[in-house]
């Protein structure tokens, strides 16, 4: 059997992304308010099952990493696909918190395995240094997740009930992805040499690997957690923070959706301009772009879509640059442990930020949530700038 191209296994990939990301993490946005209502549950317990499927996936996300190093991603990727599967049959049988919450720890096992990071570091023993390009286009799968499964679950819901939606995604990742897994994505993990890595290939290869120092990669860490924090809490909070600016929810919504279409705006222009510079470049503009949106939404502006769109862009490039400065910084055999070890503290942070974000508005307003999350992007903008200095210093090539 002929393996599959590359514009095969960035599609299955990428459908991957959008439905385990619409199933696990981005679930709750719809279902969370006909449960509540169905079950009579205090609204702090549902939401909370995403934080703490988010903390599960931190959690196993190292031993993720080592498996895809030693196995590849085919193996992981499909166990991924039951994990989640099996975890929304559990929810929607729940008819106790202790078993809502024992289903939002098997989701979390599958979130681990087969979110971003683990489908980063398929790629990564797939194409080696040449998988920058895939990355990106794998991150403009990613951005439709809630376009393509907020309206869909929305349907479902209306139709067959939150635990028939559960039921139907179940379905969809054991008949639909769990196949496509095992069909499409390599059973061999290491021909990356074989690989250019599709159109558009990043001619870039590193140079002296700063990174190797335990300071480098503690910089990199923190600002990647940093990073996944501030997204995660904005993006739980948003409606909120906007409202308490004297704007009526219906504004608030489509204020709201800017957010997803400048993510998916910077990441396509990433596609076509990352050949020309290091990765660095794409960290550094994109702690830039969210430090100046979520600045300029605290300083309440007359025209609050600008720093929406800023924002959007900033953590769209995020994305990216979370998967494509480990990989030139760590390309090899390592990467997939790497993108592992990476993964755990951001999970965590993100796992965190609706119960941090929910405090800082209790306590300090919309005002004050907003120029601690300022203050945090700053820092962060900080890091990138100091990982910049010390790859510059090391002689990489930036």
């Amino acid at each position: 059997m002929k393996a599959p191209g590359f514009a095969v296994i960035i599609a299955t990939l990428g459908v991957g992304q959008i439905f385990a990301w619409g199933s696990s993490y981005y679930l709750l946005a719809v279902l969370a308010k006909p449960i509540t209502a169905d079950m009579g549950w205090a609204a702090t317990w549902v939401v909370g099952g995403v934080s703490l499927g988010l903390l599960v996936a931190g959690l196993v996300s190292p031993w993720v990493g080592r498996t895809i190093g030693r196995r590849g991603g085919r193996p992981v990727l499909a166990a991924s696909t039951v994990l989640l599967a099996a975890g929304l049959v559990v929810l929607a049988l729940a008819q106790t918190i202790p078993v809502y919450l024992a289903a939002w720890l098997v989701v979390g096992l599958g979130m681990g395995a087969g979110l971003y990071d683990p489908a980063f570091a398929t790629l990564g023993r797939l194409y080696g240094e040449a998988a920058r390009p895939a990355i990106t286009k794998l991150t403009l799968f990613g951005g439709f997740a809630s376009t393509v499964c907020w309206p869909l679950s929305a349907f479902l819901v209306t139709h067959f009930g939150w635990r028939g939606t559960c039921l139907a995604y179940a379905a969809f990742h054991l008949i639909v992805l769990l196949p496509a897994y095992l069909l499409l994505v390599p059973r061999e993990a290491g021909r990356r040499s074989e690989h250019t890595g599709g159109p558009g290939a990043a001619a870039f290869v590193s140079a002296p690997r700063v990174a190797h120092s335990r300071a480098f990669f503690g910089l990199l860490a923190t600002a990647i957690t940093l990073g996944a924090m501030i997204s995660t809490l904005l993006s739980v909070h948003m409606l909120a923070i906007l409202q308490s600016r004297g704007v009526d929810l219906g504004v608030a919504v489509a204020l709201g959706a800017l957010v997803g279409p400048s993510q998916v705006g910077a990441r396509t222009i990433e596609l076509f301009i990352a050949r020309y510079h290091h990765p660095i470049w794409t960290k550094v503009t994109s702690t830039l772009l969210v430090a100046i949106g979520v600045a300029a939404l605290w300083a309440s502006p007359p025209m609050l879509a600008v720093p929406l769109i800023f924002y959007g862009a900033g953590i769209g490039l995020e994305s990216i640059a979370r998967g494509t400065l480990p990989l030139a910084l760590f390309a090899g055999p390592q990467y997939a442990a790497i993108m592992g070890r990476l993964a755990m503290p951001s999970l965590v942070a993100q796992a965190a930020a609706p119960s941090i974000g929910a405090a800082l508005l209790s306590a300090y307003g919309a005002g004050g949530t907003l120029a601690t999350v300022t203050a945090v992007s700053i820092a962060n903008l900080v890091l990138a700038g100091t990982m910049f200095v010390s790859l510059k210093r090391s002689g990489d090539t930036v």
